[in-house]
């Protein structure tokens, strides 16, 4: 990241500018903060381009269409305005570097398996992005982030906007849009593209992943020389293990109808986990670091400069054609930060946020993996204990029990939240303690980060009247499956009979008393929610979207979400039958914003459904008059919002 110059704005719609990332054919890219603290990457139009009318109704088309990827593999659209002087959107930020970064200045080639995985995740991408209607038109290695969870596309779809004031695939002045070495034989001749285009595009750079060069070579000779090759000779895979060459070559066929789908790639290549070599997951701890250092810096500034400017730019906390002060669209109102049982305004976007969530979760799992609780991968089993213990009330369960060793102050539950804060969790964990003797399990622990739910049984190691230590633990529930590790050693430190500490590890955090029961839920969240129609016209209701909410204790599956939408075919033309996903999350907590565990898919779910691997909490308000259900995932993005349908 670059620091501003004096040409560069100091905020852009509702973000706060933090720094420049770079600038491309399209405009320039910076790093930018919201008024809740959402990080987020801004482009902002070159002038040139903006001056065009066909681009800007293009552009707009495009910045709508991007929000029906649903983030899947890529980065989701949080703000957009195209018809400001300067057409700018904003999208989530993934703090990881690109494949160009890593294989190209930093870790050399990857691994079989990596690029195997990285195929998949790629493929999958693809397939959604397909999906949608669109055709990314310039995936090469710079536009591929690394993150622990999978790679990410970004800037897909827009280039499509600057072919229409274009001829084919040059400019006026013969200069090539988009990047030559990894361009497909129909985009080199200005031939209409297709999804098949994006395959021979990913053929190249998972060649390159695996070699650290393209397979047509460099534009050294000239770039028509090299965009000949791409269109008449084959492709240079010396070096490409041959686990890999297969794949690689069907990508790679001139003929568009020969190559496999996105789908076909990803159902066919495994996904481990970690897919990345140590040495690329040191590189992501740096970069998360450096991004901290970087916004640690930047608030710095905001607290000692502009108040004045700083509080304008809380009006908003995202908008769908957001304006700067001054600009027409400024009036245009946006959720503010997310809080419990507060009223709010709604946010004018609306998308499956659920599912989009799945990009933004890089964000999160980059910058906290250093906790020492609960990291992932393990062993772990999918039952669940369901028995409830303990009562926040109950001071004479200590002399219900014989030999019990535990102080009457500690029985109960407690609550903290580990990342994040009370209105804006981003990990929470929950402890219930019962009575019992060293050795015994006398704690239950719901522990939800960003992309698991751990629940589990601790022995109890020491007791004294202010002190409770606790040792060896076993899971009882993993959501996703084997995705938890035993909890490490815990320290409790009673403050006062409504506050403790909790330690474990370098890990620390204010946990409050708690409520237990079996009827946690108040009643206004219960019953069915629905999110308004995502698309117009005939086929509108076709798509829903709702959730239903019943009650439960901590520990039972008390949110059922049901997506519906038409099935599309490779050219994305919708299709008569439908995909039908459900998906079902276990309650993690007892204080408002209630926290959900990651949404695990119902058996027998269509196989293009997609678990949602990501924590999220629920926030009831009202907007003029209206209950308005708000589920946010636990990671920089913006929630589903539902209203009540009985």
């Amino acid at each position: 990241m670059e620091p501003l110059n004096a040409e560069d704005p100091v905020s852009i719609g509702p973000f706060r500018i933090v720094g420049r990332l770079g600038v491309g054919g399209m405009g320039r890219v910076f790093l930018a903060r919201s008024a809740g603290g959402r990080t987020v990457a801004v482009k902002v139009v070159h002038a040139e381009l903006a001056a065009q009318d066909e681009f800007r109704r293009r552009f707009a088309r495009e910045v709508e269409a991007l929000e029906r990827v649903g983030g899947t593999g890529t980065a989701p659209v949080l703000g957009s305005d195209t018809t400001a002087a300067a057409p700018w959107v904003a999208i989530g930020y993934v703090p990881g570097p690109s494949l160009r970064t890593v294989v190209g200045d930093e870790y050399g080639p990857l691994p079989p398996s990596t690029v195997r995985a990285l195929g998949s995740g790629l493929g999958r991408a693809l397939d959604h992005i397909h999906g949608a209607g669109l055709v990314h038109r310039d995936l090469k290695p710079s536009n591929v982030l690394l993150t622990v969870d999978g790679p990410r596309i970004i800037d897909f779809g827009i280039a499509r906007a600057v072919d229409t004031v274009t001829d084919g695939g040059l400019t006026s002045t013969g200069a090539v849009v988009g990047s030559p070495g990894f361009m497909s034989p129909e985009q080199v001749r200005g031939e209409r593209l297709g999804p098949a285009s994006d395959i021979f595009c990913l053929g190249s750079v998972l060649a390159y992943a695996a070699t650290g060069r393209s397979p047509f070579g460099t534009s050294d000779s000239g770039v028509h020389a090299l965009m000949f090759r791409i269109a008449h000779d084959e492709p240079d895979l010396t070096d490409v293990a041959p686990a890999l060459t297969g794949l690689i070559r069907a990508c790679l066929a001139k003929d568009p109808a020969a190559r496999p789908t996105a789908a076909e790639i990803a159902e066919t290549l495994p996904f481990v986990d970690p897919w990345l070599p140590a040495g690329v997951l040191a590189r992501l701890g740096r970069h998360a670091a450096q991004l901290l250092e970087a916004e640690s810096a930047a608030s710095a500034r905001e607290a000692a400069g502009d108040t004045a400017g700083a509080a304008a730019g809380e009006t908003s906390d995202r908008t769908r054609g957001g304006a700067a002060a001054g600009d027409a669209t400024a009036g245009r109102s946006a959720g503010p930060v997310p809080g419990p049982e507060a009223d709010r305004p709604v946010p004018r976007t609306r998308r499956r946020v659920l599912t989009a969530a799945l990009t933004a979760a890089a964000v999160a799992a980059a910058a906290g993996v250093g906790y020492a609780l609960w990291p992932f991968g393990g062993a772990g089993t999918t039952t669940r204990d369901g028995k409830g213990t303990g009562s926040a009330s109950s001071s004479s369960s200590a002399s219900a029990r014989p030999g019990g060793a535990v102080p009457a102050a500690f029985l109960g539950a407690w609550e903290g939240v580990l990342q994040g804060s009370p209105e804006i969790p981003r990990e929470t964990i929950r402890i219930e303690l019962v009575q019992g003797s060293p050795g015994a399990k006398t704690a239950v622990y719901t522990h939800v980060g960003d992309n698991r739910l751990c629940m589990g049984r601790s022995r109890l190691v020491s007791a004294d009247e202010d002190k409770v230590v606790l040792g060896e633990s076993d899971v009882t529930t993993s959501v996703p499956p084997q995705r938890c590790m035993a909890a490490a050693h815990q320290t409790l430190t009673l403050r006062s009979p409504e506050v403790l500490e909790w330690s474990s590890g370098t890990a620390k955090a204010t946990f409050h008393k708690a409520r237990t029961g079996s009827a946690i839920l108040p009643a206004k969240y219960l019953g069915r929610w629905r999110m308004k129609p995502l698309v117009d016209g005939p086929d509108a209701d076709r798509y829903t979207d709702e959730v239903t909410i019943t009650q439960g204790a901590v520990g039972a599956t008390v949110f059922r979400s049901l997506n519906v939408y038409p099935r599309t075919d490779e050219q994305g033309n919708t299709l008569a039958d439908a995909v039908n996903c459900t998906r079902t999350a276990i309650l993690a907590t007892t204080t408002p914003p209630y926290v959900l565990g990651p949404m695990a898919l119902e058996p027998g779910a269509d196989s293009e459904c997609v678990s949602d691997h990501l924590g999220s909490y629920m926030v009831l308000t009202t907007y003029k008059g209206e209950e308005l259900l708000q589920v946010y995932p636990m990671v920089d993005t913006e929630p589903g919002e539902y209203h009540r349908v009985d």
